[in-house]
């Protein structure tokens, strides 16, 4: 029973990640401000996941990808706040980071729901699943939309440690096959 319960959870997020990676190819190319505002929802997301993880989980291996999660998105904010603010950019609010927080908030229910071993898994797996839709969504939207050279260079600059974060969450995956 707990272990289907656990394969619906699983794949009612992954297709929750998969409409949110359509949405997000279909979508038209976004404005900078609308591309900051995007590139701050992502991360502010994960590092609201990480809180989660934090506060529910009792797994060392959880533990630490959680906080590298927060302290990694944390950074990546600050430095796309540092820029907007340099270029004068306020980031605009858009149906792309409205996607995000409504499918970031499904989720969230769903992991408040969960406890010990089950949650570990829910939990790494959709930072699988995140992890994989960001990484596209910044390779395959925002960076094709930024037209300023800095905000497009920085965009350019996270995504090895967005893929580093994956690798990371697949190496914990595999602990909880």
């Amino acid at each position: 029973m707990i272990k289907s319960l656990v394969r619906i959870t699983i794949i009612m997020m992954a297709l929750s990640m998969v409409f949110t990676t359509v949405l997000l190819a279909q979508h038209p190319k976004l404005t900078d401000p609308e591309v900051a505002s995007v590139a701050v929802t992502a991360n502010q997301v994960d590092i609201n996941y990480a809180t989660i993880a934090k506060s529910k989980s009792k797994n060392a291996d959880i533990l630490k990808f959680a906080e590298t999660m927060s302290t990694d998105h944390k950074a990546i904010i600050d430095q796309a706040v540092a820029l907007v603010t340099k270029l004068k950019v306020t980031p605009k609010d858009n149906s792309v980071s409205k996607k995000l927080m409504a499918d970031a908030e499904k989720t969230k229910k769903v992991l408040l729901s969960k406890s010990g071993k089950a949650f570990d898994k829910a939990y790494i797996d959709n930072e699988v699943a995140y992890h994989k839709a960001v990484i596209s969504t910044v390779e395959t939207l925002l960076i094709p939309s930024a037209k300023n050279p800095e905000l497009k260079a920085l965009l350019e600059k996270i995504i090895p440690t967005l893929k580093t974060h994956l690798a990371h969450a697949e190496m914990v995956q595999m602990h909880f096959k």
